[in-house]
């Protein structure tokens, strides 16, 4: 039986060599979702589960011109950003999404890999905040990269709602602040908007397969908007999504291995 694919969703970031975040996961997450993705390469990157290696960013008019083309012709009903490498190519961007008011923007501020390796400029931070929080319908920063863009640590789950709702101050409609980078079993996400702050909770996962969660999580909730799911329903089908992922991961690589991107996909 043939699944029939619904939400547009543009993904705007960079490539994984290895295909466990980034791009590759960006498009197995809204395909495994029922959408259809499209996309805008801003960098490429030299990557495995062991670390990133190089990064060639992409001039940005060309990426500019990737969005440009793929709105002009096939739509979106929800853009996702990742990793956008530069102040440059940040501009760009909202140079394009400024033409596509309507369209809501999922942000990931994707600024260093698991591995460490840096994948945002840091003089690039106030642009981000400048040109693209505001635009954004949900923002979906983990505690680093939370922490910098607030310039202040995060130490403690006591802090996070705070925190949430500071970023929503620099105009994002809505926040999911990541909270899995805090020690213990338990781990909660906060979504921040004007309606309050609901809680996610749940426990974590053992073993060393989380490579390109973050990525993973922003698009399947950008999936869920683009088809049409309320904020909440989006980020709880995401949460789901990304768990299982998770649980049923292929163990592949010596280092943080990718995700299972294609579990029992028709549950959803």
């Amino acid at each position: 039986m043939t699944r029939l694919q619904t939400g547009r969703v543009l993904i705007v970031a960079g490539s994984d060599s290895g295909g466990g975040a980034g791009i590759q996961a960006d498009l197995k997450t809204v395909t495994c979702l029922g959408g259809y993705g499209a996309s805008a390469i801003t960098a490429l990157t030299a990557q495995n589960t062991m670390g990133v290696f190089a990064v060639e960013a992409v001039p940005p008019a060309f990426v500019q011109r990737q969005i440009d083309l793929v709105i002009d012709d096939i739509g979106a009903d929800c853009i996702k950003t990742g990793m956008l490498a530069s102040a440059p190519i940040i501009a760009a961007v909202a140079d394009s999404l400024d033409r596509v008011p309507d369209v809501p923007l999922v942000l990931d501020p994707v600024m260093v890999a698991k591995g460490g390796a840096a994948l945002l400029d840091p003089a690039a931070v106030e642009t981000l905040i400048v040109r693209l929080l505001p635009r954004a319908r949900l923002l979906t920063p983990n505690l680093p990269e939370a922490e910098a863009l607030l310039g202040r640590r995060i130490p403690d789950a006591a802090a996070m709602e705070a925190a949430a709702c500071a970023l929503l101050r620099f105009g994002s409609q809505a926040v999911l602040l990541k909270g899995g980078h805090l020690d213990g079993d338990d781990l909660i996400d906060l979504l921040a908007d004007s309606d309050g702050v609901r809680v996610f909770s749940g426990r974590r996962l053992p073993g060393n397969s989380t490579h390109g969660t973050g990525c993973t999580l922003a698009s399947a909730i950008a999936t869920g908007l683009a088809q049409g799911l309320g904020l909440d329903a989006a980020v709880e089908r995401g949460r789901a999504y990304v768990r299982r992922a998770i649980e049923t991961a292929p163990g592949l690589g010596r280092g943080h291995g990718p995700l299972n991107h294609g579990h029992t996909v028709s549950a959803f």
